[in-house]
């Protein structure tokens, strides 16, 4: 099937699904909870190796109404489909820096991997560049993932929930670099304020998980280990990405499924389950895996230093070497948003 052809037969599936949860009862899932008890199953469009499209069809491992759901999907989409399951899938830098403080832990929570056990930056880097720690001053870390600029000045670019964490966070908050959960504390490591986010919001979909921050210093190192990244382009499937991130450094993957809806992602409280459409998928092609707990906000591009998506979350489970799969927004999407271009 080519992009146009898959795209119709997605929304058909789509279709299909309501009828199915419809007609057999089933309770749709409750966002509002904080763990995904109800059927989520996403849709989507893999890439072909000899080209086109098959239906990308993802569902929760452990949920059985979800497993017997996709089983008719799959009879119902044909030979054309790539089934994979995910497990939970959770943003990949969670926390309020209090709850660990307190030992309190909240459902969903997937905080970042211990300081001495990350490869990437986790220390204080003057310039700031991409790939090190970074965060609101009462979260954990997470990564800055590039630099842009809104009315002539440099930003930082992440994601909500590493440059603002909670609903509850004001523009002006100030950020840290390195984050809190690696020794990051205010006013000692201040780099920044928060400028701008684009809400999430309890029981509601959303396509971006993305909130800049203003610098203090517009001193900054633009390269990434394959140079400047200044360009950006939307994600057709199979390409070779890369990124650089707090916890797991440089590490190299590959986009097995593009636009893919009803991606449900559990932030824990106060959030709940959040809904992504239109989403990135990205397997690992090294030993382990294309993300962990801190690399949230990281940039992914390709080998030639375009930018293809903003990552966000992961799951459990799923990808050839069983260490999970990756979630990203698409960067026009980012950027669109939050009314930004990259700097260059």
């Amino acid at each position: 099937m080519n992009r146009d052809e898959a795209r119709e037969v997605k929304a058909q599936l789509a279709d299909y699904v309501d009828e199915l949860v419809q007609r057999q009862g089933l309770q749709p899932l409750d966002l509002d909870v904080a763990t995904a008890s109800g059927p989520t199953l996403g849709l989507g469009l893999a890439p072909r190796d000899g080209g086109g499209y098959a239906m990308a069809v993802r569902y929760r491992l452990g949920v059985p109404a979800v497993r017997r759901l996709a089983r008719k999907v799959v009879e119902q989409a044909g030979p054309a489909v790539d089934v994979r399951r995910t497990g939970r899938i959770r943003p990949v830098t969670t926390g309020h820096v209090a709850d660990a403080e307190s030992g309190e832990q909240r459902a969903g929570q997937r905080l970042p991997v211990a300081t001495a056990l990350a490869e990437g930056e986790t220390g204080r880097a003057r310039p700031l560049r991409p790939g090190v720690s970074i965060a609101h001053v009462a979260v954990t870390a997470g990564t800055l993932g590039a630099f842009v600029v809104r009315d002539g000045a440099l930003h930082v670019l992440s994601n909500f929930h590493v440059l603002a964490g909670t609903p509850r966070a004001q523009i002006g908050d100030v950020i840290v670099q390195p984050g809190p959960a690696d020794g990051g504390a205010a006013p000692r490591d201040r780099v920044g304020t928060l400028a701008q986010l684009v809400p999430l919001e309890r029981g509601r979909s959303a396509t971006v998980d993305a909130a800049i921050a203003l610098l203090d210093e517009q001193d900054v190192d633009l390269r990434y280990p394959v140079g400047p990244i200044t360009t950006t382009t939307v994600a057709f499937g199979n390409e070779e990405v890369a990124k650089i991130g707090r916890t797991t450094a440089v590490t190299t993957g590959r986009v097995t499924a593009i636009e893919l809806d009803d991606v449900v992602v559990g932030y824990g409280n106060p959030l709940g389950n959040l809904r992504f459409d239109d989403q990135i998928e990205v397997e690992s092609t090294g030993a382990g895996p294309f993300s962990r707990g801190g690399d949230s906000g990281s940039l992914v591009y390709r080998a030639d230093g375009v930018a293809l998506g903003l990552l966000f979350a992961g799951s459990e489970t799923g990808g050839s070497n069983g260490s999970g799969l990756t979630y990203l927004n698409p960067i026009d999407a980012v950027l669109s948003a939050l009314g930004v271009e990259l700097a260059s």
